[in-house]
C-alpha cells in the first residue's frame, strides 16, 4: 500500500456551533468531510490544508494547532493514509465550489450532525484540545 498524507481543516463556528463540512462526489456515492485533502510533492501538511480548503471551498485560512492525527487503509485506493486535522480560522474569500466534478456541496453543519461523519466527539470539538504544529523547516 501507498503512504498517503492527508491534511484537513476544522472550521468551527462557536456562535453558531456549526462546522464547515464539504460533500465530495464519490465512485460509491457522495459523502462528507472536512475541507482537505492529500499533501502534494514539497509541500508542508500546513500547505496543503490551506490550499485544499481553498481549492474546495473558496475560502482562505490560516492554520493553528492540531486537533487529531488518525490513520486508515484505503484498500480499494492501496492507500495507507495518515489524516491531520487541523483548527483553522477564515481571513478571506467566499464560499464557492471551484471543482464541481469533485464537490458537490459547502455547507455549515451543526455540530451534532457533523459528528456523525467525523472521527472526533462532539465534546472533543467544543473543547478544541489540541496539540502543537511545528513546522521545522528544512534539515540538512
Amino acid at each position: 500500500m501507498k503512504r498517503v498524507d492527508v491534511a484537513y481543516v476544522m472550521l468551527f463556528d462557536e456562535r453558531d456551533e456549526k462546522i464547515l463540512m464539504v460533500k465530495n462526489k464519490g465512485k460509491n456515492g457522495s459523502y462528507f468531510t472536512l475541507p482537505g485533502g492529500a499533501v502534494e510533492d514539497g509541500e508542508t501538511l500546513g500547505e496543503a490544508a490551506v490550499r485544499e480548503v481553498k481549492e474546495e471551498t473558496g475560502l482562505e485560512i490560516e492554520v493553528g494547532n492540531l486537533l487529531t492525527v488518525s490513520e486508515a487503509f484505503f484498500v480499494g485506493r492501496g492507500h495507507h493514509a495518515i489524516l491531520f486535522t487541523f483548527i483553522g480560522s477564515i481571513t478571506g474569500g467566499a464560499v464557492e465550489i471551484i471543482y464541481p466534478d469533485e464537490i458537490e456541496q459547502v455547507t455549515w453543519m451543526k455540530v451534532e450532525e457533523a459528528e456523525r461523519y467525523l472521527d472526533i466527539s462532539i465534546e472533543n470539538i467544543k473543547e478544541m484540545t489540541t496539540v502543537p504544529y511545528i513546522m521545522r523547516g528544512i534539515v540538512n
